[in-house]
């Protein structure tokens, strides 16, 4: 006998409430990204570049995310797809991870090259774009930070905002630094800084999106904790083939199999079972396959 609790609509909620805000941070930063772009050819800055980057992949990362979201709504009404389409937004994270990464590495790569001679950069164009790109990213960062808290697809939209709102700050200072004293070598080395600002977050940020991929319990869940709490349910004997992983952002699951005493009532052990991993681990969904305890019958252990 099985049972579960299904919240997947939720999840779905979750990230059509910030579609919108997507929408308008998507909009505003293709926008500065070009400027930027042009910007950054025509005055020859290499931090004005790296930011550019960076903004693009903020670009390509929100429309990821967007097309996630698209995607997963369009698939909750298809039977075939019992889980929806949920792990579209995990791979969007891992995309957004190795992108980032990838600009990262480049721009490290190209400061190393322009230390030994850094060329002249026009500073007033290169300030100017600067400031509205801090101006942007600011309005991003405050229309994506509270739905970063619910998903990983929209944490790492979050995080590339988080980190080009930083990297215009560098520019900036890197353009008033070169207007003031002429030292040239505050380009690269602000790009050298943004680079190695943004590969961390990207590699925690793939670290957690490859955890859910492999199905790897959640980080903030000790599964030998979940098992002696099935186990304490009054009526449980034994638990085994527990298993717990993270379907998306916000949706722990479960499966086990709880040997009954001979004289436990099905209906209570569920019951109380799904509190005990609502209540003490916030796992909604979770199937429960109950076996007698005289035989387990073809119910036993299956070794994974």
């Amino acid at each position: 006998m099985g049972a579960g609790h299904d919240h997947h609509g939720a999840v779905a909620n979750a990230a059509d409430r910030h579609s919108g805000r997507l929408w308008a941070a998507f909009a505003l930063l293709a926008t500065l990204m070009i400027v930027e772009a042009v910007a950054a050819f025509g005055t020859g800055s290499l931090a004005l570049l790296s930011d550019a980057g960076h903004m693009f992949t903020d670009v390509l990362g929100i429309g990821m995310a967007l097309a996630a979201i698209t995607a997963t709504r369009r698939a909750t009404a298809d039977p075939q797809r019992t889980f929806g389409l949920y792990r579209l937004e995990v791979l969007a994270a891992l995309g957004n991870a190795v992108l980032l990464s990838g600009v990262a590495v480049y721009v490290l790569v190209e400061a190393v090259r322009r230390f030994g001679e850094p060329p002249e950069v026009t500073v007033g164009p290169m300030l100017v774009v600067a400031t509205l790109g801090l101006l942007a990213n600011v309005v991003a960062f405050a229309l994506l930070r509270s739905g970063a808290k619910e998903s990983i697809n929209l944490r790492g939209a979050y995080l590339e905002v988080l980190g080009d709102l930083l990297g215009s700050v560098g520019v900036i200072g890197a353009a008033a630094l070169i207007a003031v004293t002429d030292w040239w070598w505050a380009d690269p080395l602000v790009a050298v800084a943004i680079g190695v600002f943004i590969l961390p977050r990207t590699w925690r940020l793939g670290r957690a999106a490859v955890r859910i991929l492999v199905q790897a319990a959640p980080e903030h869940l000790q599964v030998t904790a979940v098992h002696d709490r099935l186990a304490a349910v009054p009526g449980v004997v034994e638990v085994h083939d527990l298993h717990v992983w993270t379907l998306t952002s916000g949706m722990e699951v479960a499966s086990a199999h709880l040997t009954m005493a001979p004289d436990a009532e099905v209906g209570a052990v569920l019951a109380a079972a799904r509190t005990a991993l609502h209540e003490d681990f916030h796992i909604e969904h979770a199937t429960l396959q109950v076996e007698p305890g005289e035989s387990a019958g073809p119910c036993g252990p299956t070794g994974w």
